[in-house]
C-alpha cells in the first residue's frame, strides 16, 4: 500500500512533454510511480479535473531574514513554491565576524527593504562561517526546502573589514582568502556564490555595497572557487558597465570553469548593450563552451504605491509631510478626507530630485490603479494619466482619490521597463533558452514591491487568461520546475517521475486566482510587508507530506536546508 495516491489528476510532469491523464503514487517522501492506475493508498486525494504538476523551484528570493523566524517563508510557500534559494544579489548574513553583524543587516535593509528592526528582533546570530550558518538554519522547522548562496558583500567585508566594505580594491592575498571562504562555503552545502555590481544597491549612507567595484581579477577567483568545490552557480546583478560592458570576463570564467552564471542584467537607459545584445551574446558563447543564462521573469518589477507603503505619489509632499506628522494609518486616512487637506496636498509638489524617484511619483502615464484581481498588464487608456484626461480632473486628484478606496488601502501600479503598455516584448524570453525564469524577490521589497507570486502569475496570465500569443501549460511548468532545479544541480526534483523527490503541487487553473496585494504587520518588530494571497491551488506536497490543503497550513514540516547539489 502506497503512503499516497493521487488520482486520475493531468499529469504536467515539468520535462516539457504532452500533459497525460494517470495517478501519481508516492512512498517514503519519493515517487513511486507516475501513469496508469496505481494501488491503493493510505490516503488518496481524488485530482479529477486538476492540474497535477512538481513543486515550484524559485531560485531568486530574498527570506535571508525570514528564514530565521517563518516556517512558511509566506508568501512564496502560499503559491505551490517548495524549495526557495536565498543568498540573491550579494546579500546576506554569513560569514560574519561575531560583533560585525549590524553591517549585514544594514546592507539587506538598504539593498532589500527589510526593515532593521525586524532584522534585529528576528535573527538570533549563532554562527561565524557558513557552515554554522547553514547548521542553524537546519535547526528550524519549515514547510519547504531552501538552498542558499555565500554572498560576495559579506565576504568581502568579512576578509578584508574596513578595506573591503569600503570597497577598496583587493590584493592577491585577499583575493585567495576569499576564494577559499566561497570554496568553504560551497563544501559545506551552498548552491552557489552571488555578487552585487550595480549602482542601485546603495547602503544606508549613500556609499555602494561591498564588491559594486570588484575588479575582474576578484570576479575570477571567486568564480574559480567554483570550480575547485565541483559545484555551484555564479548569481551577478550588474548595470552591465565597465568591466562587465561586454561580458566577456564572464564568458571566459564559465568556459574555464564548467560552472554556470546567472545574470540579472540592468538594463540602463542610453547606455551599453540591450536586452537582445545580452541574449544574442549568450546564445553565441554558449554554442563554444561557455554556460550562461539571463534572469528573466514572468512580468517587470514594478512599485505598488500606497498609503502604507514606502513611497507614493504625495510622500515627498513637504505638505503631505507636515499634515501627516506623527499620525497612525487610520488618522491619516480621515485627515486626507478633510476638503482643505486636500487643497492643500494637491497644490503641493513632489519635493525631490532624484531622477528615477520623482520619475516613480510624477511619472502618471506609467501609473494605474491595480485593481482587484490585479491587472498586470494595462493598457495606455487605464493609466491615471487617460484617466484624468476622460474625466477632466487632474492626474493628481486621480490618484488622490485611488489611494484613499477601501478605507485608505488603494494601490497604484507603477511597472518599471513597461514598453509599449504591452508585455509583447517579455514573452519571446519566457521560453528562450538563453534565459532562466528567476526574479520573483520573494521576501524583500517588503514596503513597495509583491512578486513572491510570480508562479502563480504565469500561469494565470500566460497560460490561461491573455488574449494572445499565451504559453503551453506544459512549457510553464517545466520553466520554474525542471529549468531552474537543473541550474541549480537539483535533480532530485522539478519533475513528475519514479524515484524523484515527491514535491507535487495540485492545481485547479479555471479557480487559480491572485488577489491584490495587501500590507501586514506580521514581521518581528511588527513590520510590515506587502503579501498576496491566491485561490486555486488545491495541496501542495513536500516530500510526500501535504503542507498546504485548499489554502490553509496542515502543520507538516518536511521542509529541509539543502547541502549541495542533489540527485
Amino acid at each position: 500500500m502506497h503512503d499516497l495516491v493521487i488520482r486520475g489528476g493531468t499529469i504536467v510532469d515539468g520535462t516539457g512533454a504532452a500533459a497525460f491523464t494517470g495517478d501519481l503514487a508516492i512512498d517514503g517522501g519519493v515517487i513511486a510511480a507516475v501513469g496508469g492506475t496505481a494501488g491503493r493508498g493510505r490516503r488518496e486525494i481524488d485530482a479529477a479535473g486538476l492540474i497535477v504538476s512538481p513543486g515550484w523551484v524559485d531560485i531568486h528570493t530574498h527570506y535571508d531574514g525570514q528564514v530565521a523566524w517563518d516556517p512558511y517563508l509566506s508568501p512564496s510557500s502560499w503559491h505551490g513554491v517548495t524549495t526557495v534559494i536565498i543568498g540573491n544579489c550579494g546579500v546576506g548574513f554569513a560569514p560574519v565576524e561575531p560583533g560585525k553583524e549590524d553591517f549585514l543587516i544594514s546592507l539587506m535593509d538598504a539593498v532589500e527593504d527589510i526593515p532593521t528592526a525586524t532584522l534585529k528582533a528576528g535573527i538570533d546570530f549563532r554562527w561565524e562561517s557558513f557552515g554554522q550558518y547553514l547548521d542553524a538554519l537546519a535547526g528550524i522547522r519549515r514547510t519547504l526546502d531552501v538552498g542558499t548562496h555565500v554572498p560576495h558583500c559579506a565576504v568581502r567585508a568579512y576578509v578584508m573589514g574596513e578595506r573591503g566594505a569600503a570597497n577598496e580594491d583587493a590584493t592577491p592575498e585577499d583575493i585567495a582568502r576569499m576564494a577559499a571562504v566561497v570554496r568553504e562555503g560551497l563544501e559545506a552545502g551552498a548552491l552557489g556564490v552571488s555578487t552585487s555590481r550595480t549602482l542601485v544597491h546603495r547602503t544606508r549612507d549613500k556609499g555602494y555595497v561591498p564588491g559594486t567595484f570588484a575588479k575582474v581579477d576578484e570576479m575570477l577567483g571567486i568564480g574559480r572557487a567554483l570550480q575547485q568545490a565541483g559545484h555551484g552557480v555564479f548569481e551577478i546583478i550588474s548595470d552591465i558597465t565597465g568591466d562587465d560592458a561586454d561580458l566577456e570576463w564572464m564568458a571566459r570564467l564559465t568556459a574555464e570553469t564548467g560552472r554556470p552564471i546567472s545574470l540579472a542584467a540592468r538594463i540602463i537607459r542610453n547606455s551599453g548593450m540591450r536586452m537582445g545584445q545580452i541574449l544574442d551574446f549568450i546564445r553565441t558563447r554558449n554554442t563554444t563552451g561557455a554556460h550562461m543564462v539571463a534572469q528573466v521573469a514572468a512580468r517587470p518589477a514594478a512599485s505598488l504605491l500606497s498609503l502604507q507603503s514606502s513611497l507614493h505619489p504625495f510622500s515627498t509632499h513637504r505638505s503631505y509631510r507636515r499634515l501627516m506628522a506623527g499620525l497612525g494609518f487610520e488618522e491619516r486616512v480621515a485627515r486626507m478626507r478633510d476638503p482643505e487637506v486636500r487643497a492643500a496636498i494637491l497644490a503641493d509638489s513632489p519635493a525631490v530630485k532624484e531622477e528615477q524617484t520623482l520619475r516613480m511619483v510624477s511619472d502618471f502615464r506609467n501609473m494605474f490603479p491595480l485593481g482587484d484581481p490585479p491587472n498586470y498588464e494595462p493598457t495606455a487608456a487605464m493609466s491615471i494619466a487617460a484617466i484624468a484626461a476622460r474625466t477632466g480632473k487632474s492626474p493628481q486628484e486621480v490618484t488622490y482619490d485611488i489611494l484613499l478606496e477601501r478605507e485608505g488601502r488603494g494601490i497604484i501600479y507603477n511597472p518599471l521597463a513597461y514598453k509599449g503598455f504591452s508585455f509583447d516584448g517579455v514573452r519571446p524570453m519566457l521560453t528562450d533558452p538563453a534565459t532562466v525564469l528567476s526574479l520573483s524577490d520573494g521576501g524583500a521589497h517588503c514596503g513597495v514591491i509583491c512578486d513572491a507570486g510570480m508562479p502563480t502569475y504565469l500561469l494565470t496570465h500566460w497560460v490561461r487568461d491573455r488574449d494572445h500569443d499565451r504559453l503551453p501549460l506544459e512549457v510553464a511548468v517545466k520553466r520554474q520546475t525542471q529549468d531552474t532545479a537543473r541550474l541549480y544541480g537539483l535533480r532530485d526534483r522539478g519533475t513528475l517521475a519514479a524515484g524523484m523527490k515527491a514535491d507535487v503541487n495540485l492545481i485547479e487553473l479555471e479557480r487559480l486566482r491572485l488577489h491584490e496585494p495587501e500590507m501586514v504587520f506580521d514581521l518581528p518588530a511588527n513590520g510590515r510587508r506587502f503579501v498576496q494571497r491566491v485561490d486555486g491551488y488545491r495541496a501542495t506536497i513536500v516530500s510526500g507530506e501535504v503542507t498546504f490543503e485548499n489554502g490553509v497550513a496542515t502543520g507538516a514540516m518536511p521542509g529541509k536546508v539543502i547541502r549541495g547539489p542533489q540527485g
